[in-house]
């Protein structure tokens, strides 16, 4: 169910609205939007008795909601989503192009300031790295844990990029969430159910990445699970899922960006680099990722990928990533969208202060 409250409603008629769904034993998500805040209604098994709520001060009208997932809905919230940082112009939806990029894995303190460096120049606003990675096989790396996560907070404080790294249990979810900006719930934990409810009680934005054979249903309703606790800062990415296709990794499906929009007011980027598997396919994937209407793209690029720990056969090269950046920037505003510029006093500052360390080095 959903509480529309009128444009003129205080803010005192929203709390007594709120307060009066509480204490019919459901739970009350208000929700602003540039007109009108609506009220969203969850915990309830069957019809809700809307009569005294329409009689309440403020209170415009009470929809009853069809649809399985309420909060991520359109109905919920008809303008889209902005997920914004404090401090940064990065943003998640509007008019900006969300670009995350690094490597797989955190190997080690210089590659990853070798990569940050590259990406932060050719316009890159995230900084992506995994602290921990889920792999196939219990013999793979498997990430450097905390280490990890405290070389990408230097990241941060001296390229200017917010930070995007993956929790998989919520033991790491508790470290990522004091470290990074950005919570991501990878492919595999999209319907962990337990997890997507910790990543709700979080105060970070958490990206969900679809399942490798999700639904769209399934993936909106896994980001309703989040919302469900209270965190409405969630950002949807398409990442491929399993076919059977052996030209690449997986299938990347560009049809669900307009599928997702018209649906849901959360923002939707696009993985590439998983939903190919394959170096070559990373940035035609990209073009048409930008052209369809994403809100922004998140590539693996790594400084020497033959030797990466992680995911280097679809790793682009930072000269790649520089030429994309170039071809993305001309796309972007065909489709009304622009790449922000983030952190140029930091990296110029990174950038002095490295030369004098390579100075030091060879003297």
């Amino acid at each position: 169910m959903l509480v529309v409250m009128q444009a003129h409603a205080t803010a005192e008629d929203i709390r007594a609205v709120c307060a009066k769904i509480e204490t019919l034993g459901y739970r009350a998500h208000a929700i602003p939007g540039a007109e009108r805040t609506a009220i969203g209604v969850t915990g309830n098994q069957g019809e809700v008795e809307v009569g005294t709520l329409e009689e309440m001060a403020g209170v415009q009208e009470v929809i009853r909601v069809t649809k399985p997932y309420k909060l991520v809905s359109r109905d919920m919230k008809v303008e889209n989503t902005v997920i914004t940082f404090s401090g940064s112009e990065a943003t998640f939806g509007g008019p900006g192009l969300a670009i995350v990029a690094g490597p797989c894995a955190i190997e080690n303190r210089d590659q990853a300031f070798a990569i940050a460096e590259r990406v932060q120049r050719a316009g890159a606003q995230f900084f992506r790295g995994g602290a921990y990675k889920p792999r196939t096989s219990p013999y793979s790396f498997q990430g450097l844990g905390e280490e990890a996560l405290e070389i990408m907070a230097r990241v941060r404080e001296s390229f200017g990029m917010k930070i995007v790294t993956e929790a998989i249990d919520h033991e790491s979810l508790e470290l990522v969430e004091q470290y990074a900006d950005v919570i991501q719930i990878g492919a595999r934990n999209m319907q962990n159910f337990s997890l997507l409810k910790r990543a709700g009680r979080a105060h970070r934005p958490v990206l969900l990445k679809r399942g490798m054979s999700a639904t769209l249903e399934e993936l909106l309703m896994a980001a309703e699970y989040v919302m469900s606790e209270g965190n409405y800062q969630v950002i949807l990415c398409e990442r491929g899922m399993r076919t059977f296709a052996d030209h690449t990794r997986n299938t990347l499906d560009l049809s669900l960006i307009p599928a997702v929009q018209r649906l849901s007011h959360l923002p939707i980027i696009v993985d590439p680099s998983h939903g190919t598997g394959k170096r070559n396919k990373v940035t035609p994937l990209s073009r048409a990722a930008v052209a369809v209407g994403a809100d922004g793209l998140i590539i693996e690029v790594h400084h020497e990928p033959d030797r990466a720990l992680s995911d280097g056969m679809q790793s682009l090269y930072p000269d790649q990533f520089d030429e994309l950046m170039v071809q993305v920037k001309q796309i972007a505003p065909v489709v009304g969208r622009r790449v922000p510029v983030i952190g140029e006093a930091a990296a110029a500052a990174n950038r002095k202060g490295s030369t004098r360390l390579t100075i030091g080095a060879n003297s």
